[in-house]
């Protein structure tokens, strides 16, 4: 039972940690973009970037994790990514800041590790509970806002990355000497019996729902800096805090959504989001005015995504039970894409047309077309029971 708790606690610090150092480029953006006169499309890249590795990498490592075990695979992860960090800070020109940004995305990629090494450790009677403290590393990007502008402001950008890349390598002996390695039943399961996840519906809905929900979540934490920077001209250290509280409520109130998924049912639930987010997406472009009810749609649409990633992630396991690493690999990697993609559709279609209410459309058609196949996973699980066919679209209702 201590191993189990040991495990727990230190995957979750060693994921707040590494998501800290994930959004580290895009809380100094405003400064990058002083420093190298860069353009939205160009910002939004480097913003981006980051995300791209963070999210691909999620299925082999999930993977790994499955074959090798989370303690092995998770503390090589972090030892790993001390190398791009303290690269970036030697960086003299954009291009070379994108390449090592593309490294650090790495960081990102320890959600697949943290949720396959801790479901190793617990019966499927407690996973909704304890997946749901893990993804409270999610908070690493509120750690990255409050503290890395004030890093910025006195050390300078280049510290602010060693600076990170010495707490990685702090934590990644911490979690070697601290933790052990969990029981592995799936050790001589095959990398194509593990990917054989991919032939269940369930496992493609569900991406597309962390596509929008988690995507989401990362792209609004990433670029909202950026924004707040652009339409109000606030310090960094201010945006900073502001962007801080996006993350804290989005993150806290993961937990409740598996929670409420549980009670009520993801379906009624994941419907109401989905709902709550289109009208949110609407409404924030034409509340760009008046920042309290910008401040306060921007905090409706964390509630509605965070909620969401609990919803979701409390299916994942049950996926395919036992393969929980390639299931959570590939889901979390669509939907670490979703941050990928969508801060370059908001930079591109404000290059493009001068504001953002387009970006945040493209948005709400994306939430619209998760209610669509909501309706049509009812559907289909309505064809699943009468016809006893359990596996069809495993624990959805």
């Amino acid at each position: 039972m201590e191993d189990q708790k040991v495990a727990l606690w230190f995957s979750t610090i060693a994921m707040i940690l590494s998501f800290t150092v994930w959004s580290l480029i895009a809380q100094a953006a405003p400064i990058i973009q002083t420093m190298y006169q860069l353009n939205d499309t160009k910002l939004s890249l480097l913003i981006a970037i980051p995300v791209l590795l963070g999210s691909v990498m999620r299925i082999p490592l999930g993977i790994a994790t499955d074959r090798y075990g989370g303690r092995k695979v998770y503390t090589l992860t972090m030892l790993i990514l001390i190398f791009p960090l303290i690269g970036a800070g030697f960086s003299t020109s954009y291009e070379m800041l994108l390449f090592w940004a593309f490294l650090i995305g790495l960081g990102g990629a320890t959600f697949a590790i943290a949720i396959t090494y801790v479901s190793q450790w617990y019966s499927s009677k407690s996973k909704g509970y304890v997946l749901g403290i893990v993804g409270l590393g999610n908070i690493g990007t509120a750690v990255s806002a409050f503290t890395v502008p004030t890093m910025v402001s006195k050390f300078g950008l280049s510290w602010t990355f060693w600076g990170g890349a010495l707490l990685i390598g702090l934590m990644s002996i911490i979690f070697w000497l601290c933790t052990k390695e969990a029981p592995l039943t799936h050790k001589n399961t095959t990398v194509i019996e593990q990917l054989s996840v991919m032939k269940y519906q369930s496992l493609w809905i569900l991406s597309l729902f962390y596509f929008l929900t988690f995507g989401g979540f990362v792209a609004f934490s990433l670029y909202l800096p950026t924004l707040l920077k652009g339409l109000y001209d606030v310090s960094l250290v201010d945006v900073g805090i502001k962007t801080a509280g996006f993350v804290v409520v989005a993150t806290f109130v993961r937990p409740l959504g598996g929670y409420l998924a549980d009670r009520f049912g993801a379906i009624k639930l994941l419907t109401i989001l989905f709902i709550g987010m289109v009208g949110t997406s609407i409404l924030i472009p034409f509340a760009v005015g008046n920042f309290i009810v910008f401040s306060i749609g921007f905090l409706l649409m964390g509630a509605f995504l965070g909620a969401g990633n609990g919803a979701v992630f409390k299916l994942v396991p049950d996926v395919a039970p036992g393969q929980t690493g390639a299931s959570s690999g590939i889901i979390g990697a669509i939907g670490g894409i979703g941050g990928f993609v969508l801060p370059l559709i908001l930079g591109f279609t404000k290059e493009l047309t001068g504001s953002y209410t387009l970006g945040f459309g493209l948005f709400s058609i994306n939430a619209m077309i998760c209610l669509v196949a909501l309706k049509h996973m009812i559907r289909d699980g309505e064809t699943s029971k009468q016809k006893k066919n359990v596996k069809a679209l495993p624990s959805i209702h």
